[in-house]
């Protein structure tokens, strides 16, 4: 398992996997066209269904177009046996000969392979891949899954998470502050100034609530914007975690260095999820990106709330439990529709997952593992349509 530096990606929105993952994949190609005089990218499957949405042409462009002419080719019917984010491409000469061709996969989390590559292509640090076996060491060291993150990263890990969670403020910031329309078409109005203030009006506990919803709103809304944020795990889900680690750290004055300990936690269930499933909507569903996000913040929160690592992992079971079979079927193939109510859902209920665990002594039948099991397997058994295509549930609204 890799570090959760891949993992909690700093970029640019408004997708993970359609235009994080294919920028980097322009920039690892553009070393091929020294010799180029144009370029070809051919997308395909659920990365050409609705690539446009997701700004993925304007993500390769930006790289490419300044060193050669490029072109792009749409093929969503053609699905590639790896993975159905595929992208092909070609670099020709003067004289109309190719002169190099690469093939290359968005997986999901802005994290790319090659063809021929496997699935996870850096380098393993963590020797051990499953909570319940993390969840044992806990238990017999006394220690908590943030040490364990904490001992196995360089010593340049909490630097990374601190500007992680400087992003994440800021796009909350920004976010609370921003009105107008989204880009796209769909005319969605940012909403999440609206709830930051009508959240003032009510008692403490409506206001509370809130105020968690204002805050994923604010960060799914900039994600949308294609503004700067922190895949968590992805940029689809990018809100969830912010919006209960913010909300925490200003109504209940948990501290920076609290705070920092809280992603490395939520980082380990994310990262576990990531190396024994996955977190691709095109992949497995909304269930792997607003799914694991939930779980992720849930995890997070127990945490904060002082809660024993089984009364954690029972968070996070439940935070990706009860999302198991959510589809990922965007309205025109933006992250907007039904994306962003569903990370300020999420958040909230992360934070009843937390509390529901609390309650117990964090004994359950079914545990983490198991769900992430479930939710790989309910994610190949999901057809295609209800996958990142724009073309089933939802999407199919006119």
């Amino acid at each position: 398992m890799e570090s959760i530096r891949q993992l909690f990606k700093i970029g640019y929105g408004p997708s993970s996997s359609h235009t994080m993952g294919p920028r980097k994949a322009a920039e690892l190609f553009s070393s091929e066209l020294a010799t180029a005089s144009s370029c070809v990218v051919t997308l395909y499957g659920a990365l050409a269904a609705t690539g446009r949405g997701h700004l993925t042409d304007r993500a390769i462009l930006d790289v490419l177009s300044p060193i050669v002419p490029t072109q792009i080719e749409w093929k969503p019917e053609i699905v590639l046996p790896f993975h159905t984010n595929g992208m092909k491409f070609t670099a020709i000469d003067a004289t109309g000969q190719v002169v190099a061709v690469q093939t290359y996969y968005s997986v999901g989390g802005g994290d790319i392979v090659r063809e021929g590559e496997s699935r996870s292509p850096g380098h393993p640090i963590y020797n051990m891949c499953h909570i319940k076996d993390i969840q044992r060491w806990c238990e017999e060291t006394g220690r908590n899954y943030w040490e364990y993150v904490g001992m196995t990263e360089d010593e340049g890990i909490w630097d990374y998470l601190h500007q992680v969670w400087q992003v994440m403020k800021a796009a909350v910031e920004r976010g609370i502050e921003a009105e107008g329309v989204l880009p796209g078409g769909l005319g969605v109005r940012r909403k999440a100034v609206s709830y930051y203030v009508h959240a003032a009006g009510y008692n403490q506990s409506l206001k509370s609530r809130g105020l968690v919803y204002a805050y994923a709103l604010a960060v799914s809304e900039e994600n949308a914007s294609g503004g700067k944020i922190v895949t968590a795990p992805t940029c689809g889900s990018c809100g969830v975690l912010p919006a209960v680690l913010y909300h925490l750290h200003t109504s209940k004055g948990f501290s920076e260095q609290r705070i920092l300990r809280a992603l490395a936690t939520a980082g380990l269930f994310g990262n576990v999820v990531k190396h024994n499933a996955s977190v691709s909507g095109a992949e497995v569903g909304c269930q792997g990106e607003v799914g694991v996000a939930c779980a992720m913040a849930a995890a997070a929160a127990s945490q904060l709330f002082g809660g024993t690592p089984a009364q954690i992992e029972y968070s996070a079971e439940m935070g990706l439990e009860h999302h198991l079979g959510l589809t990922c079927d965007p309205v025109c193939g933006l992250v907007q529709i039904p994306c962003i109510e569903r990370n300020a859902y999420a958040a909230a209920r992360a934070l009843d997952a937390n509390l529901y665990a609390a309650f117990s002594d964090g004994r359950h039948r079914v545990d983490f593992d198991r769900i992430v099991e479930v939710m790989k397997q309910t994610g190949h058994d999901i057809p295609s349509l209800y996958k990142e295509t724009a073309m089933g549930g939802l999407a199919a609204i006119k």
